[in-house]
């Protein structure tokens, strides 16, 4: 478990990132799953993946984690992750019991004083915390929150056969049914410093998290990209994809958007610093730990 919360300062709002699933041995097997073309070789030649994004085998990792962002008018949580206590196909992430929320609060958050949950998209690794068990009832664990969903979204699963164990039933429709979810536009305005962009592609509905504040910017990726190595390789859409090509053209415009600019990319299942700056690098692209300033081409 990477137990550190790192932070980062967007202006006036600070973001802090909170694991719930290991970046090691759950990481490597799900990012085997998702993304079978990253192979160790096919890796190799990209040696800014190291040591941060890929294992000593050279194996993709992934993490799960949430992002809690403070600005001076809400405290909003980016994905919730996995969950406890829930039935899932996936048999490393099935009836899991993960300190997440000790570590929340070890974090410095208190669930009761949270202003807003974004779910950027309804899969079972971004919305397992929206709801706890008690009483034998799946409770909203953000009492006070808006749970917001990209409108689309929700309309693409809300009839979805349960593939991977009943998500929407333990995690989305009961917050639905306590009255605290708003479906809203993919450019929903959250506050004065953050709003919903619209990447689709891996899901119909899915959205990143946009932060502007006192000139300094930052996008959270949600599932647009997974792993760093879609930078590098774009044309590496995942075999969960509901729409490979939308997730590709989507890839590609976010990342020539951000190229050599002083934009920061949190990435949502980022491992290692799980942030940076996309510079150029060839045809393609990379991250980096320092916007491509030597150049003067950051902008």
């Amino acid at each position: 478990m990477e137990s550190d919360f790192r932070r980062w300062q967007i202006g006036d709002v600070r973001v802090t990132r909170v694991v719930d699933a290991t970046a090691d041995d759950e990481g490597t097997r799900i990012s085997g799953f998702i993304l079978p073309m990253a192979t160790p070789a096919a890796l190799a030649p990209y040696a800014w993946l190291r040591p941060d994004y890929v294992d000593p085998q050279g194996r993709p990792m992934l993490s799960v984690h949430a992002l809690v962002l403070e600005t001076p008018t809400k405290t909003i949580v980016v994905d919730t992750c996995l969950g406890n206590g829930k039935q899932r196909t996936i048999e490393f992430w099935s009836m899991r019991s993960s300190p997440f929320l000790e570590d929340f609060a070890r974090a410095g958050f208190d669930t009761g004083a949270i202003d807003v949950v974004v779910c950027t998209h309804l899969h079972l690794d971004h919305v397992g915390f929206n709801t706890v068990l008690r009483d034998g009832v799946w409770t909203p664990t953000f009492a006070n929150a808006r749970y917001l969903m990209s409108r689309a979204e929700w309309e693409h699963w809300k009839d979805a056969p349960d593939e991977v164990g009943p998500v929407v039933a333990d995690s989305v429709r009961p917050v639905i049914e306590a009255g605290l979810a708003d479906q809203v536009e993919m450019d929903h305005v959250i506050c004065d410093e953050v709003r919903l962009l619209p990447t689709p592609g891996h899901t119909p509905g899915h959205v990143s998290v946009a932060i502007e504040s006192q000139g300094a910017s930052a996008t959270i990726t949600g599932d647009m990209i997974h792993h760093p190595c879609q930078m590098a390789r774009p044309e590496w859409s995942t075999v969960i994809d509901s729409d490979g090509a939308q997730s590709e053209r989507t890839r590609r415009a976010f990342l020539e958007g951000h190229t050599d600019s002083r934009k920061l990319v949190i990435g949502t299942h980022f491992t290692g610093s799980s942030a940076g700056y996309v510079v150029r690098e060839g045809d393609a692209y990379r991250l980096s730990s320092e916007p491509a300033m030597a150049s003067g081409r950051a902008k």
